[in-house]
């Protein structure tokens, strides 16, 4: 019965090719099953030409259709095979005529009987003590071919099975456990293993999931900023748009005011001409006469010239041309500030990613540090404007005289701080020189106030800052007191995935003076203070700069 089975679905799972079981099974999209090899031979013959065809229902596709391996056929084709071979009937070696099916081997005996047979192995003491197992062909690799006794015990120090002869001769004083013992103890430490590699499985599904769903974040908050990208260009292509029509409309009417402006002082000046030159002429008659009654008469009325006003000197006026306007500055500052803030915009950009990496270990020596350095740049809009800047903005320092710095919201007002640019994620370090006795190197979130004297704006004094004096660590209030650094060169590293921020005093040697472990959500920027007995210059990874 089960014989036939198993054949009616060799039947059923058989590639029409080879007309052999399948192997590797893939199904094409008509629906039918073939072994991976032979469709492919089948679709790469040279005769066979776009469209390709099913080999049995001749349905045909415009483009060879890409195979994938069938994966529930093919579990279910290793299903077919162990059955195939469980199923194999075990003839009993008793019967004469008509051979039964075995139903259980005997280890002693070394014959496999049927259910009549194996009666006596029940009912005869003779048989109690032979031991029975399922009915198999391969019953001789039960038994050990050296002494031609039953395999049953285990040497655990060897890890293979043996007969009572072979633990007394070449297994002596060995560790040994019964066959049936030992297969329990392996079953029992296979569960074990079985479920340790089930919450494996479940861990890495909920990897899979996990990823799968920062996968669709990412793709959707890409989405989102291309959109708002799109939308803000076209903004400020249309905002310049209209600034160049504005700005051209209004060279176009100040070009027409001063042209009827000088129009009419031209027909002015005409006016002038006109009766400077009818004078000229009465005065040349008036030379020429020779009546001197009626010259001294005439003379009187032309000896006095008509008052007019000063021709201007337009040789010498500085705003006659539109050149002398700003637009080459205009252009400088626009290219700046874009240039700037695409930079900025950049930097953010590359630090969003997912955290794929594993747990690395924490760097030990300065060159394991220096791997992770980054170059940090002081954001110029966030400086109090106490603060001095110095050496190509490396150098902070407090003035008393108030720094020219514009209004800016993002400008700290009470607290003497200044931040970077960049938001920093992932493993990162970087060192500064400290000297004096009031200074801060901290980190803090970006959304951070800045507008006030409450412990919101203090660096240290709030849940999304962290500071390091000279003298203590300060979070969220709560100060850590560590050893007095006066004056000395501070590193900073971040392994942001991990959330580890540690500070070390960097000499000779590095020195941890705290270590942060917490969990952190955002990118974090670098911030510092000073006072006026204080300065912080932060290092550049140059030569010379590092020991």
């Amino acid at each position: 019965m089960a014989e036939s089975a198993v054949s009616q679905y060799e039947d059923q799972f058989s590639c029409p090719v080879c007309l052999d079981r399948l192997k590797e099974p893939v199904t094409i999209p008509c629906g039918h099953s073939y072994c991976m090899s032979c469709i492919t031979d089948c679709w790469e013959q040279k005769e066979q030409e776009p469209p390709y065809r099913c080999p049995q229902c001749r349905e045909s596709f415009s483009q060879r259709p890409l195979l994938k391996k069938n994966t529930l056929i093919a579990e279910m084709m290793e299903t077919l095979q162990k059955t195939s071979l469980q199923t194999a009937a075990v003839e009993c070696d008793v019967c004469t005529t008509e051979k039964n099916r075995a139903v259980k081997s005997c280890l002693q005996c070394l014959a496999s009987f049927c259910q009549t047979h194996l009666q006596p192995h029940y009912q005869s003491p003779a048989f109690m003590k032979h031991k029975l197992v399922e009915a198999s062909r391969n019953i001789q690799e039960n038994i050990c071919l050296s002494h031609k006794k039953p395999l049953d015990i285990y040497c655990q120090d060897d890890k293979q099975c043996i007969c009572y002869l072979c633990m007394i001769d070449s297994h002596k004083n060995h560790n040994m456990a019964s066959v049936d013992s030992e297969t329990i103890s392996k079953k029992k430490e296979l569960k074990d293993i079985k479920e340790e590699c089930q919450k494996l499985i479940e861990e890495r599904e909920r990897g899979q999931h996990d990823l799968s769903e920062a996968v669709k974040l990412l793709e959707s908050s890409a989405q989102e900023a291309v959109e708002i990208i799109e939308k803000v260009f076209a903004e400020l292509i249309c905002s310049l748009e209209k600034k160049r029509s504005e700005i051209k409309e209004q060279i176009r009417a100040q070009e027409k005011t001063e042209i009827d402006r000088a129009e009419k002082l031209h027909k002015h000046l005409d006016q002038e001409l006109t009766e400077l030159r009818k004078r000229q002429m009465e005065i040349e008659k008036l030379l020429i006469a020779t009546d001197q009654i009626h010259f001294l008469k005439s003379c009187q009325s032309v000896c006095v010239l008509p008052t007019f006003e000063n021709v201007p000197s337009l040789t010498q006026h500085t705003h006659l041309s539109f050149k002398d306007i700003s637009i080459s500055a205009f252009r400088k500052v626009l290219e700046d500030v874009c240039q700037k803030q695409t930079d900025r915009i950049s930097r953010e950009v590359s630090c969003v990613h997912m955290a794929l990496d594993t747990n690395t270990p924490e760097p030990k020596t300065t060159d394991d540090f220096l791997q992770y350095f980054c170059q940090l740049h002081l954001d110029l809009n966030t400086a109090h404007k106490s603060l001095k800047l110095s050496e190509d903005n490396r150098k902070i320092s407090c003035s008393n005289a108030v720094q020219e710095h514009p209004d800016h919201p993002e400008r700290f007002g009470f607290f003497p701080y200044v931040m970077c640019i960049e938001g920093l994620y992932g493993h990162c370090y970087w060192e500064v020189e400290c000297s004096g006795d009031n200074w801060a190197v901290a980190v803090c979130y970006k959304g951070m106030s800045r507008k006030g004297n409450t412990d919101e704006c203090r660096l240290g004094f709030n849940k999304i800052s962290w500071r390091l004096t000279y003298n203590c660590f300060t979070h969220d209030k709560k100060q850590v007191p560590i050893p007095a650094v006066r004056s000395s060169r501070i590193g900073v590293y971040l392994d942001h995935r991990a959330g580890t921020l540690s500070f070390y005093r960097i000499s000779n040697t590095m020195t941890l003076l705290h270590r942060v472990q917490t969990t952190f959500t955002e990118p974090l920027y670098p911030a510092f203070h000073t006072n006026s007995t204080s300065s912080v210059r932060i290092i550049e990874q140059t030569r010379g700069e590092f020991r």
